[in-house]
């Protein structure tokens, strides 16, 4: 009986560190295609805890965690890159020019609810000089990156607050990329931002925008925080017959290249 009695407190000792083990288990990696071809390529990816957010430039998709489409909404070109936050989805959107030095952008920020992708409010944010590509928050700060003209050396973040009051401009000494900054997430106390080019660029800063790393790797078309110090990338591809795909995948940051993919 005593025996018994033991065997039985020492499953109730150990029952709930097998339940924090169970909490504790790393989030499964992540190799998910959107359900769908679009007109128009991939600008960026967000995501919460059951649905990924897709910016197809005309096209903003919802779809679950396996790629199954759930909702779709035409949108005003140019939307692009995007963010997640308080259950709404926060979409850097330019309609204007890009790029240009004169400053013929016309830069704003669309918010959609993330339940039912129903539009809810637009912010200009025409601090934005050479146009809104792309986005990302911290702190319930939110910060909007965006286009580049030959010849600058330098990118540019703009900050601001939950109303969308103008902050600060920050500097980031990147040197040039080609068209700016196109995606932007906060993740593991870095910036990371994703550029065009032949190769692709990616940026990786400090939380003040300092400059940490430059590396020939493509987010260009999106990148996201994960957990477990991982990081979410996209892909996509643009056929003329049949439109364009997304694809997002699990990587980890890595020293020597910025981020590696991950199975």
């Amino acid at each position: 009986m005593f025996a018994v009695r033991s065997l039985a407190l020492l499953l109730l000792a150990f029952a709930p560190l097998a339940a924090f083990a169970e909490d504790a288990a790393p989030a499964a990696s992540l190799d998910v295609v959107c359900e769908g071809t679009y007109p128009h390529h991939l600008q960026g990816v967000c995501l919460d805890d059951e649905a990924i957010y897709w910016s197809f430039t005309t096209t903003l998709v919802k779809t679950d965690r396996d790629g199954k489409l759930l909702k779709k909404i035409p949108v005003a070109n140019h939307h692009g890159d995007l963010c997640h936050h308080n259950g709404r989805l926060y979409v850097a959107v330019n309609l204007g020019r890009f790029n240009d030095a004169e400053g013929n952008a016309d830069s704003w920020v669309y918010v959609y609810d993330a339940e039912s992708l129903e539009e809810l409010a637009r912010h200009e944010t025409q601090e934005v000089f050479h146009g809104a590509g792309g986005m990302g928050v911290r702190d319930g700060r939110f910060y909007v990156i965006g286009g580049l003209p030959d010849g600058y050396q330098e990118n540019y973040v703009y900050e601001y607050d939950d109303k969308f009051r103008f902050l600060k401009k920050h500097v980031i000494a990147s040197g040039h990329t080609f068209l700016g900054i196109q995606t932007a997430t906060f993740a593991h106390d870095r910036w990371w931002f994703g550029c065009y080019g032949s190769p692709a660029i990616l940026l990786v800063t400090d939380a003040d925008f300092a400059m940490k790393g430059r590396y020939e790797n493509n987010c260009s078309l999106g990148v996201e925080s994960y957990s477990d110090g991982r990081l979410i990338v996209a892909s996509g591809h643009c056929d003329k017959e049949t439109g364009c795909t997304g694809r997002i995948r699990t990587a980890k940051p890595d020293e020597q290249k910025g981020f590696r993919l991950v199975d």
